[in-house]
């Protein structure tokens, strides 16, 4: 990509998140950005405990934190199943990495994602042959200055030497064309379409991705719903459930509340978990 994204998809109440956290996204270097999304870098300074809420998008991220109370340290954390939900409180910072859907293999290799699908893991269990993970997150964490932090990602990512994949470079444009084509709404139908068994298109997200097609064809309509309901509150239910694929709202409904933990109407009206 050729800039960070600037939506707030899977960010449950992104404005109320912003306006206590100082929250910016960077680019990698040049030869990091066929598999990474952004840098995500995050510094707050709290009179009281806030909890932040996301709905993960299916990509895995390295993230290195530094809390009050607790020594620094990073860690891998694979695609959330869940919402997550993180509790911030005094000082602190948090420099991470999400990697493009497919792109974290190449990082990794030899390893099925939906090995760390649901769980966080520390650097040196996914990286054993990384010269020093925990100089790495003294190098991440401890600049004040934003660009050396950047600096500090990309020389710990460039060590790890990832290298061509064209199995990766298949997810990630399949990935791709699920988040931004709204027509793909069933798994056989975009097997099919790309050349594909269903099972062929199954094993490769299991190994690549780390979850299926049709969770990801869900997680991104959410993700649609959510943005909407964060923005406008006269929102057609009806017609935005029709538009990205759903029998009807009372789906939509359904699994929105399942995965945010509020009806979309009451969270557009200000009801965040």
């Amino acid at each position: 990509m050729a800039v960070p994204r600037r939506d707030t998809r899977g960010i449950v109440d992104a404005a109320e998140l912003f306006s206590r956290v100082r929250f910016r996204r960077r680019e990698p270097a040049e030869p990091l950005r066929p598999y990474l999304e952004h840098y995500w870098l995050i510094d707050w300074d709290l009179p009281a405990p806030y909890a932040s809420h996301v709905v993960p998008h299916p990509s895995v991220n390295v993230v290195f934190q530094a809390f009050t109370g607790r020594e620094p340290f990073g860690e891998v954390a694979g695609i959330g199943l869940e919402l997550f939900t993180q509790k911030l409180q005094a000082r602190g910072r948090v420099c991470g990495v999400q990697f493009r859907p497919g792109g974290f293999r190449p990082f990794a290799p030899g390893h099925a994602l939906t090995e760390w699908t649901g769980r966080r893991l520390p650097l040196d269990e996914v990286f054993p042959s990384a010269l020093s993970t925990a100089g790495a997150v003294e190098a991440v964490l401890t600049p004040d200055d934003e660009d050396a932090r950047v600096a500090a990602l990309d020389a710990f990512l460039l060590s790890l030497a990832p290298g061509p994949d064209p199995q990766a470079d298949l997810a990630m444009t399949l990935v791709d064309r699920i988040r931004t084509d709204r027509s793909i709404r069933r798994v056989a139908d975009f097997a099919r379409a790309e050349g594909m068994s269903v099972r062929a298109l199954q094993r490769l997200f299991a190994a690549y991705v780390g979850v299926s097609p049709k969770w990801i064809i869900l997680r991104y309509r959410i993700h649609e719903a959510l943005e909407l309901a964060g923005t406008r509150r006269d929102i057609d239910w009806a017609a935005l459930a029709a538009d990205l694929g759903y029998a009807d709202q009372a789906h939509l409904v359904r699994d929105f509340t399942s995965t945010v933990g509020v009806p979309p109407a009451a969270y557009a009206q200000g009801g965040a978990p």
